[in-house]
């Protein structure tokens, strides 16, 4: 059954009164007062619970069913949001997703069927997953979400804005941040928070460039939107922390982020935030010091924001290392004793085991010499922490006996001079001086957001790990040069733009891009906004359509456009560096690829690892997913060649479920061995985590699809047309009656 999103615009009053009309008629039963779910036996949250367990203790699908599986419905999502990987929310027999132009609408969960629709204006809404809160008694009943970094909130019945949340429903997440806010472009992040008794609980993306802001957490009463409570990432004076900064360096500093998943232990009311790396991501010469609270693990009161613990997983970044993967919060028998723990994979391969309360280490964490760096004025820290236990993930070092065998011998040749002429001391080698750098598993391998789940009963953890190499080059910042009289202003804000969006990525000297500007104008503006690959999509609020034609004409003639000392609108899009010092960019997420698009590192680049944690030992480990150039060969156990923010879920059914791109495939596997039990292909690529959910006694497992992403290449499979949205599967009416 395909039934298309409508999205009705409110344009007139007549399409306003037959929507709420429909939702009267379609919304089933509301929560009863004070009623609670059984534990991980609903999906009413992001990641399927506050503890982001990513755990169902539905069963009705289980080892012995689950090749019965069958598409129960399909809803499109069409529109320009190719890079959103939604988590929906089910809520008594009601699912709430982003869909068709970037709309929120509510969808009988059973069906598929429209019940409201709620047109956004203004950008994306928060493209990960929603928050949601619900009185005792179970008569205001709220979604939340955010829009172009404003917090709002819809009656979860309606689908009407509340109007008496924040400023006519409201609240400015710009402002609280010690800076002016209107020099903050971005905020919101697309993972949603946490809600926690009245209160929601937020972290944010305001990026980690030279001139973001600070990623202060924050929590807000959900009933008024008044902010409840703040806790400086950035340490302000007299508050700890602020010796790891030079003096004063809060007034610029920013970063310092939780854009990824917050993880919340009820019973003690605690928060748990992975957070990201301190501006500049790459080089830090004006940030000397181990800089609290970037990329740590920080444990916080949920009611007060105040400090319980912290571990910093990485000291003075300079790998773009944070952690974001939810922290995972499990029991184990350790020393035969039990232990609440809280677990958190990170990029590099490592993962961390805390007990839960103290932030005591389950095993010891030795701090060891790294390299240091030879980039002028940098500081970079001597030591960095290694665990002992767990082993690691991921692969943590290229070498020559590395290098892809599935490319040519040319290929091979041109790879191992790079390898041999670059820094490549493993995970912690500092970018480099008039050098290139190797890092493994990569800023965009490793473990990311998405990437974990775990299973309550037995004490195992799942990670889904990403070998994706990445080659830096660090430049200086561009000079400015005057520019021709010939020229327009259109170049001219183009430079501006390019270098304050786009410079990071794909370099100083437009070295990182991978479009040929031969392209049409609106293959252009389509690849900005929906996004490619690691690119993110960029909206109307971020870039209006004159930016785009500013951006277009700077890249056809960027020599007109390299800057021009009298005009200030283009030498204020870089902020001016500390007195004497002088600002580096590196390229941020470019895997080290061979000429056919391949990573140039050997499979598997995808793999599925389980760790016991009662052990501190991996289980299993298999790749996952395959790449279809190489696949129509024969060779299929590559892993995914794809760069995808996704991860597995796991049942009490016995089944890990988990999405692979580019080979647009479900796979649902043994959690006790690892072993491929059910696979599906899509017509879009699989995106995201699933949501697992019950309704009228029948289970149902959720994908959002994407279509887009990667370039075409041997590793990359393109969506069909039309097939963008949410696939939902369920056994056949006959196989529920009989488990």
């Amino acid at each position: 059954m395909k039934l298309r999103l409508t999205g009705l615009r409110f344009r007139i009053a007549a399409a306003a009164v037959g929507l709420l009309a429909l939702a009267i008629i379609y919304l089933p039963k509301s929560i009863s007062a004070g009623s609670k779910s059984a534990a991980y036996s609903s999906w009413s949250d992001y990641g399927g619970s506050p503890d982001s367990m990513g755990y169902s203790a539905i069963k009705q699908i289980n080892k012995s069913n689950v090749g019965q599986l069958q598409l129960a419905w399909f809803v499109p999502a069409p529109g320009p949001a190719g890079r959103f990987s939604f988590n929906p929310l089910v809520i008594d027999g009601v699912m709430y997703v982003v869909g068709k132009d970037d709309g929120i609408y509510a969808l009988d969960a059973a069906t598929g069927k429209q019940i409201w629709a709620h047109p956004v204006q203004g950008g994306q809404p928060t493209n990960r997953g929603f928050n949601h809160w619900i009185s005792k008694d179970g008569k205001d009943q709220r979604l939340i979400f955010s829009v172009d970094g404003y917090l709002q909130e819809l009656n979860m019945k309606t689908g009407e804005l509340i109007t008496s949340f924040g400023d006519q429903g409201r609240v400015n997440l710009r402002v609280g941040l010690d800076r002016d806010p209107a020099t903050v472009t971005e905020v919101q992040s697309g993972t949603p928070g946490r809600v926690f008794e009245n209160l929601l609980i937020l972290g944010s993306a305001p990026g980690e460039a030279y001139s973001s802001p600070p990623g202060d957490i924050r929590a807000y009463d959900v009933l008024t939107g008044k902010m409840a409570w703040i806790f400086h990432t950035v340490p302000r004076p007299g508050e700890f922390g602020y010796d790891t900064f030079p003096p004063d360096q809060w007034k610029h500093e920013g970063g310092n982020n939780a854009w990824g998943e917050i993880s919340l232990d009820e019973k003690r009311g605690i928060a748990y935030f992975p957070l990201g790396s301190p501006t500049y991501d790459l080089y830090g010469a004006d940030r000397t010091g181990a800089n609290l609270y970037g990329n740590c693990l920080l444990a916080l009161d949920a009611r007060t924001g105040k400090r319980l613990w912290y571990f910093q997983v990485v000291h003075h970044d300079l790998w773009d290392y944070d952690p974001t993967a939810a922290p995972k919060l499990l029991t184990v028998t350790h020393d035969g004793k039990k232990v609440d723990v809280v677990a958190q994979a990170t990029k590099f391969g490592f993962l961390y085991v805390f007990d839960r309360v103290t932030g005591k280490p389950l095993w010891p964490v030795e701090e060891r010499p790294v390299p240091q760096s030879d980039m002028p004025n940098e500081h970079s820290w001597p030591t960095q922490p290694f665990p002992s236990g767990p082993p690691p993930f991921a692969r943590q070092k290229f070498t020559v006996d590395d290098i892809n065998p599935y490319i040519d011998p040319e290929d091979k040749a041109r790879i191992r001079d790079i390898l041999l002429k670059a820094s490549n001391d493993g995970i912690f080698t500092p970018p480099a001086y008039k050098r290139q750098t190797i890092e493994v598993p990569g800023e965009n391998g490793g473990a990311n957001q998405g990437s974990t789940a775990a299973d309550p009963t037995t004490g195992m953890m799942y990670v889904k790990t990403y070998d994706a190499p990445t080659i830096h080059n660090m430049t200086e910042a561009p000079p400015m040069r005057r520019m021709s009289t010939t020229q327009g202003t259109f170049e001219q804000r183009g430079y501006a733009l390019y270098s304050k969006n786009c410079v990071a990525c794909h370099g100083a000297n437009r070295e990182r891009i991978t479009y040929p500007m031969t392209i049409t104008f609106e293959k252009f503006t389509a690849v900005l906004r929906a996004g490619n690959g690691v690119m993110p999509a960029f909206s109307e609020t971020t870039l209006k359509p004159e930016d785009i034609l500013s951006l277009a004409a700077y890249l056809k003639d960027p020599v007109a456009g390299e800057g021009n000392p009298e005009n200030p609108q283009v030498n204020a899009a870089a902020p001016p560096p500390p007195p004497g010092q002088t600002r580096f960019y590196g390229q941020f997420g470019f895997t080290f690829r061979a000429k056919n698009g391949l990573s140039a590192f050997s499979p598997p680049w995808s793999s599925l690892v389980a760790y016991d944690l009662n052990s501190g030992t991996i289980k299993w480990r298999r790749p996952i997913g395959t790449t279809p150039g190489l696949a129509a060969k024969g060779i299929k156990d590559t892993g995914s060649s794809a760069f995808i923010r996704n991860g597995p879920v796991i049942t009490a059914g016995g089944l890990v479920i988990i999405g692979t791109g580019p080979d647009r495939m479900i796979h649902a596997l043994d959690k006790d061995t690892g072993e491929t039990l059910w696979e599906t292909e899509l017509d879009a690529n699989p995106d995201g985590i699933p949501a697992i959910y019950e309704v009228a006694g029948r289970e149902y497992l959720a994908f959002y699809g994407a279509v887009g992403g990667a370039p075409e290449s041997i590793s990359y499979t393109p969506g069909k047309p039309g097939a963008q949205g949410y696939y939902v599967f369920a056994l056949p009416e006959t196989a529920t009656h009989t488990h």
